[in-house]
């Protein structure tokens, strides 16, 4: 039997091991249909691409029984006031920044309650760290700054399902006691066998050779919209369809907050203005207190003994004098 180190030994670049590893994953097989796509017309190009993005959905909803059990487990936990914790490297890692940056002014959550961990750290967002992927220990140690607990969910983001850094932090988490989640886009993965929810999005082979940020990082950015989103409503950030958590931080989301006690209530503009004035622009507050019938002080302390629920807080509220 030839020996890892043999097997390595034999190649010219020292890479024989990992070479056949990846040989093996669908994310990296080479289609040999695509190989003179260079030659081809930008728009037979583009039409080639789009026809591959169409199936990323498919991908994904054969998924959903998998999907909707993780997302309910971590709504389980973070409503005992645990984190949701990404954590990747390259195309991935930045995914898992870019939707744990998009909660605190769509949700207004704290931006410790949803976080991104990248391999090689915040500068990696922009310029690959070279090794960082390769570290376990970088992982755990990334976690260990956080303090994570059994509360806490930690998904860990790797499209072949074998980058060390996302493996490690499953395994590091799920030692800790917490809910662990691993998405990629091959199955039976190494991060998939770490974690207690596995959620292998299949996607096939890339149109570049190996290019994962193209379906599967397609495929990963739409799992991780419902993770995060489908748990915020879960946890009451929303109102129906209503984001009534937004932050207002910006001329446009004060906008927005306006529209969305108006679409809630059918308030008059004086109505909304006063609302939010009596509620320091708090959104869900002010909805309460033209609804339920109440004044500011009464909105925050409904909402707080529903946790932070806007249906509850108006059945708490009982029906309207008038």
């Amino acid at each position: 039997m030839t020996s890892t180190t043999d097997a390595d030994a034999t190649t010219p670049d020292g890479y024989g091991e990992l070479r056949a590893q990846l040989a093996t994953l669908t994310t990296e097989a080479f289609r040999p249909e695509l190989a003179e796509i260079d030659r081809l017309a930008t728009s037979e190009i583009a039409r080639i691409m789009n026809g591959e993005d169409q199936t990323v959905p498919a991908a994904v909803a054969a998924l959903l029984p998998e999907i909707s059990a993780a997302i309910d487990a971590t709504s389980a936990r973070m409503a005992r006031g645990g984190r949701l914790i990404y954590a990747g490297a390259g195309t991935a890692g930045r995914l898992g920044v870019l939707d744990a940056s998009e909660c605190p002014p769509t949700f207004n959550t704290d931006p410790a309650v949803v976080v991104g961990l990248i391999a090689g750290g915040p500068s990696a967002m922009i310029t690959a760290v070279e090794g960082a992927e390769d570290s376990k220990e970088l992982a755990a140690a990334d976690l260990d700054a956080l303090g994570v607990t059994a509360d806490d969910t930690v998904v860990g983001i790797s499209a072949s399902g074998r980058t060390p850094f996302a493996i490690g932090a499953v395994e590091h988490a799920r030692a800790k006691g917490a809910l662990t989640i691993g998405l990629s886009c091959n199955a039976d993965s190494a991060l998939g066998d770490a974690a207690e929810h596995p959620l292998e999005v299949v996607v096939g082979p890339e149109l570049l050779t190996g290019s994962t940020r193209l379906k599967a990082g397609t495929a990963q950015k739409l799992v991780l919209n419902m993770l995060s989103t489908i748990t915020m409503i879960r946890l009451g950030k929303t109102y129906g369809n209503l984001m009534v958590d937004v932050r207002a931080s910006n001329e446009k989301l004060r906008a927005r907050s306006r529209r969305i006690v108006s679409l809630a209530t059918g308030a008059s503009d004086a109505e909304i203005e006063a609302a939010l004035a009596a509620t320091d622009g708090e959104v869900k507050n002010a909805i309460l207190t033209i609804l339920g019938q109440v004044d500011g002080p009464t909105a925050a302390s409904l909402l707080s003994t529903s946790d932070g629920h806007l249906r509850a807080a108006l059945a708490a509220a009982g029906p309207p004098t008038s």
